[in-house]
């Protein structure tokens, strides 16, 4: 009998791996945790399919669909599946609607020898149930922010906090002007679907709070969910006060040094355009001015590290970019919401607070 399982709830406390046989537009579309896409069609044979269904109905369909999908590529495509079972004993299988894409695909396994349950309702039916979990997520735990300047280490401070939730990780996207990443951005419902992950564990865990950095209504191209942002509205607001000579150095390390390291020698014009590109998006805000002062200690930094291979041109650069565009920004948001900060402190002045909470 070909089984079908709907406790998506402990598919997130698991981390139950996923085979996920949609096709690959779908899946970059969106997709869960610990899935690994394996389509039964690939793009071109899904649109053939979905073509003769809408003119001719689901009969012709699936006849179309078992006459493109035949022979080597039937066999090629099996084979791939079973591998990936054989890896992962626990794996679930999904199409969009746990139709007949998966089930076609569970008996083929089965014919094969090879046993795998199917979601029930597929894809779209573990997406509802992620986003209603979200949703109704916010009533279980207190929310409190972390917040504090550029550069001041809220990240790093965020992953010594056992509750700790990392919006940017999930995103895929450090947050400001210059915050993307070499990898593509995580998609909207991904960053959806993998917030409601980090919520259900964190609170059946048993966190009765939950520390976010202090966030905008999006994260590059991210944007939070409309339940997100009304549950943090009120929320207690922490500020980590770090000097600034220390703010320069976490922020040359990450957006200079580590930034290069991920770009690689091969990609270092590539990084220097990256930053080139991000200053140009800021020109309007930061005044003419500034913007000519701030490209020109860049230049100065590009040129000395090429020669020398020295980074310490860039903390002129980098603290220039602090005082002049970043604190001004933030210190006009913190003071809006001034009535919600019930901590200014260090680091250790911010962990001891968090710490106490659980007490």
């Amino acid at each position: 009998m070909l089984k079908l399982y709907d406790d998506f709830k402990s598919i997130v406390l698991s981390n139950t791996p996923l085979l996920d046989v949609r096709a690959p537009v779908e899946f970059k579309r969106g997709a869960f945790l610990n899935a690994v896409n394996l389509p039964i069609m690939d793009d071109e044979e899904r649109h053939l399919v979905g073509t003769c269904y809408k003119n001719s109905g689901n009969e012709k369909a699936v006849e179309l669909g078992h006459q493109l999908v035949s022979g080597d590529a039937r066999e090629h495509r099996i084979n791939a599946w079973i591998e990936f079972i054989d890896a992962n004993p626990n794996a679930l299988l999904y199409c969009f609607r746990g139709g007949q894409r998966s089930k076609i695909s569970q008996m083929w396994l089965h014919e094969h020898g090879r046993e795998i349950v199917r979601l029930k309702g597929g894809y779209k039916a573990f997406r509802n149930f992620l986003i209603q979990s979200l949703d109704e997520a916010y009533g279980y735990f207190k929310p409190i922010i972390l917040g504090g300047r550029t550069g001041c280490g809220k990240t790093l401070q965020l992953k010594e906090i056992s509750n700790a939730v990392d919006l940017e990780a999930l995103a895929n996207h450090r947050g400001s002007s210059f915050g993307q990443r070499i990898t593509p951005q995580t998609s909207q419902i991904d960053f959806e679907n993998n917030l409601a992950y980090a919520m259900i564990q964190k609170i059946e865990r048993g966190a009765d709070y939950l520390v976010f950095e202090d966030e905008g209504k999006h994260i590059g191209s991210v944007f939070m969910p409309n339940s997100f942002i009304s549950a943090m509205q009120e929320a207690p607001l922490l500020v980590l006060e770090t000097p600034m000579d220390e703010r320069v150095e976490i922020t040359l390390r990450e957006y200079v040094m580590e930034a290069q390291n991920i770009y690689g020698a091969e990609g270092f014009l590539e990084w220097e355009n990256s930053i080139k590109n991000s200053m140009k998006r800021i020109e309007k805000r930061l005044g003419g001015e500034k913007y000519r002062v701030v490209s020109s200690l860049f230049e100065d930094a590009l040129h000395e590290q090429i020669k020398s291979g020295s980074y310490e041109k860039y903390k002129d650069w980098v603290e220039y970019l602090l005082r002049e565009y970043y604190d001004p920004m933030y210190d006009y948001q913190i003071e809006k919401r001034s009535q919600r900060v019930v901590l200014r402190g260090t680091a250790s002045e911010v962990k001891e607070y968090i710490k106490n909470l659980s007490i």
